[in-house]
């Protein structure tokens, strides 16, 4: 599942989280499993277990808001002067502040995981090797792809799509309508996609951490760790990764890893950045704020 926090990064640091209540977020209602921020207003908005979206200006004081849903968003973007959000049983939402948001129809009960924009279109990735494309984020088509396995991270770098999912899937495209299978040389399970520095990052279970410069031919990388990583995001030129029970790594290449210490055992599933503010939601409804890097305030 898609997860937000993207995290600045200094060559020595440390992250110290006031503690937060624990709770496995497959059963819990509020937990936030993903982000995005507008950079424009300075809007952070955050999908939920069960189908409402909190918005922030601060990152730090949340409003629920009702849509259409009733089942998890997983992942939200903000692209293209609006905000898109796809979840389970064909769910896509857009709106233009995050406050108000409509529903839009795709052929498909399936669930969409990941969603992306690059080329001039939206496009999401699911369940069964399931993925749709728009270029406005209202009228929805569906694409080809020739992989059945559930995909759940998506990106657009390098004039290329790259999508990742179970059994070490792997699959990229030039047009966002029609894959090609990719090696990843790993059986586990991929959970999220980024690119910056001119390479692409895939993570996913057991620590998996793999680069690749073309997203067809991929090399394995040292992460230090066994634990799961749940998502990955570049920015302020570093990639940061985070996972569960409160994992946090960086990276300035994609290739050397860096555990961060924090104090919160908190799945942490994201991250977005705004406002010179790093921004992290995770289980339980927590979100973890920073303003330098070295000190996380963590509110629920």
């Amino acid at each position: 599942m898609k997860n937000i926090l993207n995290i600045f990064l200094i060559s020595c640091f440390s992250f110290t989280v006031i503690s937060c209540a624990y709770d496995d977020h497959e059963h819990d209602s509020t937990a936030s499993t993903t982000a995005a921020v507008d950079n424009t207003t300075i809007n952070f908005v955050g999908g939920t277990a069960s189908g409402f979206v909190l918005t922030s200006a601060d990152g730090t004081n949340w409003t629920l808001r009702e849509t259409a849903a009733a089942n998890p968003i997983n992942d939200v973007i903000y692209a293209n002067s609006k905000y898109v959000a796809v979840g389970y049983y064909g769910i896509i939402l857009t709106s233009s502040d995050g406050i108000s948001w409509d529903n839009r129809t795709t052929a498909t009960s399936d669930y969409h995981w990941g969603i992306t924009y690059g080329n001039s279109k939206f496009v999401t990735v699911g369940v069964s090797g399931r993925n749709y494309y728009s270029t406005d984020g209202t009228t929805w088509t569906a694409g080809t792809i020739n992989n059945t396995n559930f995909l759940y991270g998506i990106i657009y770098g390098n004039s290329k799509f790259v999508a990742v999912g179970n059994s070490g899937t792997i699959i990229t495209s030039s047009d966002g309508t029609s894959f090609d299978n990719s090696t990843s040389g790993t059986s586990e399970v991929l959970r999220d996609v980024t690119y910056g520095n001119n390479t692409f990052v895939t993570v996913g279970g057991s620590g998996t951490i793999l680069t690749s410069t073309d997203g067809t031919t991929w090399t394995s990388r040292t992460s230090g760790t066994g634990i799961s990583i749940l998502g990955v995001q570049y920015v302020n030129s570093t990639f940061v990764a985070v996972g569960r029970g409160g994992l946090i790594l960086t990276s300035a290449d994609g290739t050397t890893w860096t555990s961060r210490t924090t104090s919160t055992s908190h799945d942490l599933y994201d991250v977005t950045y705004g406002n010179s503010k790093f921004v992290v939601v995770g289980n339980s409804g927590t979100s973890v704020t920073s303003s330098d890097g070295n000190h996380m305030d963590c509110y629920v």
